[in-house]
């Protein structure tokens, strides 16, 4: 890599003598700070904003306006996040929607999008000056070369592109990331059914309306996983429910590189044989199941088909409300997959009530299923 010299004799590598003529252009264009009622040089998406919604909205905005510049993006979203960290900082109510004074500080809080923006827009100026003037500022990280493709080729659609993001840790002032999920998938192939989990989001099944129980979530009152756990150091306690050294709710996760290897990264798998009479799969995270007991999915699948002559394309939306009525206050995702037409298992449903109504007239009692029993399903293999 060759270096040039500048006026004051300090050595400037050229990329970073091209980000100094970009920043030159871009405060050529932006001479001064914008005023209280100078217009904004991009259009926000809403002219309203929680405090939540700031960091994205005015990352965009700033993104969008140093990219058309030609500015390396990792150098882009360094000054960037600088601009509203600054402003992030800064007290709240400066900001508060005039049209509604009387919010409630312990909820949510709207806030002016444009006084909002234009603070983060001026900031931002002030920080490309600083860095313009401080050569050694403007030195950019190690980027690597990245060649990425994608083509939808014969599909009707792109549902499938990997992306890479390069300026992501410099956007948002990651170091090292420090959050972590649970996850669950189910793959069918043939007559076979594999489940993966890790953590406690959960799988389940209801063949012929009744619960197959797949998979035993990750969590830490399981007595294999307290062993492991305390076999490693740490401890299981119960702090309004059982957590793992006294902070996690969960026992294994993607991430969570602090909880290691407390926490751990491990999935577990299993793979069943369908035979054909399965209704539907569901697929679910824990706030989920904080709500709805599993027993009781199938009568609200039921009700819902009932309701709906059989549609079942909405009945995602239908669980869900369910477990919000059932008190679930944390973030919930339902995914339901029917094996079997919706319309059969109405009709089937149908045609058992009514064997049932004749059996009781008849005074001829008939065992049947409890919906509160899990059924078992044949077991290829298990991890």
């Amino acid at each position: 890599m060759t270096t040039t010299p500048d006026k004051g004799g300090t050595v400037v590598a050229p990329e970073d003598k091209d980000a100094q003529r970009l920043l030159d252009s871009f405060l050529q264009d932006f001479p001064i700070p914008l005023g209280p009622e100078d217009s904004l040089p991009v259009r926000l998406q809403s002219p309203v904003l929680s405090w939540d919604e700031v960091e994205g909205e005015c990352a965009e905005m700033g993104l969008k306006l140093l990219r058309d510049r030609n500015l390396p993006p990792v150098l882009a979203a360094a000054l960037i996040h600088t601009a509203i960290a600054h402003v992030l900082q800064l007290d709240v109510s400066i900001f508060k929607n005039k049209k509604e004074p009387d919010q409630d500080a312990e909820k949510l809080v709207l806030l002016e999008g444009e006084p909002v923006t234009r603070s983060v827009f001026n900031k931002l100026l002030e920080v490309c000056r600083e860095w313009n003037q401080e050569l050694q500022l403007l030195h950019l990280p190690k980027q690597y070369l990245i060649s990425s493709f994608a083509v939808r080729n014969t599909r009707r659609k792109m549902e499938d592109r990997h992306v890479a993001l390069p300026e992501f840790n410099a956007l948002f002032g990651m170091k090292k990331l420090r959050s972590g999920t649970t996850g669950v998938a189910a793959l069918i192939v043939d007559d076979s059914l594999h489940v993966a989990w890790l953590g406690d989001s959960q799988v389940m099944m209801v063949r012929q309306g009744q619960v197959v129980t797949l998979m035993d979530p990750h969590k830490p009152e399981n007595e294999k996983e307290k062993e492991r756990i305390e076999d490693l150091g740490g401890c299981v306690v119960f702090l309004g429910c059982w957590r793992v050294n006294g902070t996690l709710a969960v026992s294994r996760a993607i991430g969570d590189i602090d909880q290691k290897p407390y926490i751990s990264g491990d999935a577990d798998s299993a793979s069943f044989q369908l035979d054909g009479t399965e209704d539907y799969i569901v697929l679910a995270c824990d706030g989920f199941f904080d709500g709805v007991e599993p027993s009781k999915v199938v009568d609200i699948v039921l009700e819902h088909l009932q309701e709906n002559v059989g549609n079942g394309s909405t009945v995602a939306e239908t669980l869900v409300a369910a477990a919000k009525e059932g008190g679930s206050s944390d973030n919930i995702t339902v995914v339901v997959v029917f094996l079997r037409d919706p319309q059969d298992i109405l009709k089937a449903s149908n045609l058992h009530v009514g064997i049932e109504s004749t059996d009781q007239n008849s005074g001829c009692p008939q065992a049947r299923g409890d919906s509160e029993t899990s059924t078992t399903i044949h077991h290829l293999n298990s991890k």
